[in-house]
């Protein structure tokens, strides 16, 4: 996501409306004013719908177990083939500091347009996947999570042990692989992602926002898929996702943090005919 992007939805959310009180329980005020402000930034004057069969759904807890490590599936029912395919979803954490959490953009060569990451939330929320088909037409589904204080809670463990691991990744595929089949990969990243909102249990101080930014998987180079992303996504970030092994090829993932490091990792996938 850009710097602008960011900058207008922060001045949106926060800094041009008074900030309401923890939303009750329950599924009233999907339609709030956070809500509002996000989608007029984003996806002003497009219709949105509800009807989601067919095209994707949102896997969330009712109340997580820890705020800081909340996990969420974003699966989806539409083929990724060149004649119509899922292009992009939002992750949109209605109260979050930080709203617009995640944009994953995929291609037909993705296989399934499916994420499984860690996410923290700060206050009861609304969760929302916004999907974006390649025909321009907009769906929505929406959850309801209760959590708190997710992304102010302290990292888990010492900030100094953290950082001395800092882009430590690892690439692993689950399950055997066949052409013309998604297959199913999962990307894991040693890496703090603290949100600056955390204060430190010793120094009483909150370290610095530092955390991944953007993702980018590829497979025989071609592009499978590419994250924007913020600290909205948990400590030590992780994404399950699909990727179609159209015969023998590299697949390889890029991350890049806020201090502009980059990190790769990839490894050799020869499908089984």
């Amino acid at each position: 996501m850009s710097k602008l992007i960011r900058m207008l939805l922060l001045i949106a959310v926060t800094g041009g409306m008074p900030v309401a009180p923890a939303l009750a329980a329950n599924s009233d005020g999907a339609d709030n004013e956070r809500w509002r402000a996000v989608r007029d930034s984003l996806f002003a004057g497009r219709t949105i719908s509800e009807d989601t069969a067919g095209v994707i759904e949102l896997d969330t807890p009712v109340r997580a177990a820890d705020a800081a490590v909340v996990p969420i599936a974003i699966r989806t029912q539409l083929a990724q083939t060149p004649s119509r395919y899922i292009k992009k979803v939002w992750l949109v954490i209605d109260r979050n500091p930080s709203p617009v959490g995640a944009v994953f953009t995929f291609t037909p060569d993705s296989g399934r347009a499916d994420i499984e990451t860690r996410v923290r939330v700060e206050e009861y929320t609304h969760v929302r996947a916004v999907a974006e088909t390649s025909d321009g037409k907009l769906y929505m589904k929406t959850n309801y999570i209760k959590a708190s204080g997710g992304c102010s809670a302290p990292a888990g463990k010492d900030l100094a042990a953290a950082m001395a691991s800092v882009g430590r990744m690892k690439l692993r595929i689950d399950g055997n692989t066949a052409p013309g089949q998604p297959a199913l990969a999962q990307l894991m990243i040693s890496h703090p992602n603290t949100s600056g909102l955390a204060i430190d249990q010793l120094t009483r101080l909150a370290p610095p926002a530092y955390f991944v930014r953007s993702i980018t998987v590829s497979y025989a180079g071609k592009t499978v898929l590419t994250a924007d992303v913020d600290f909205t996504i948990s400590e030590n970030p992780s994404l399950r996702f699909y990727f179609m092994p159209n015969g023998a090829g590299e697949l390889k993932a890029q991350v890049v943090d806020t201090n502009d490091l980059t990190f790769e990792s990839s490894i050799a996938v020869r499908p089984k005919t």
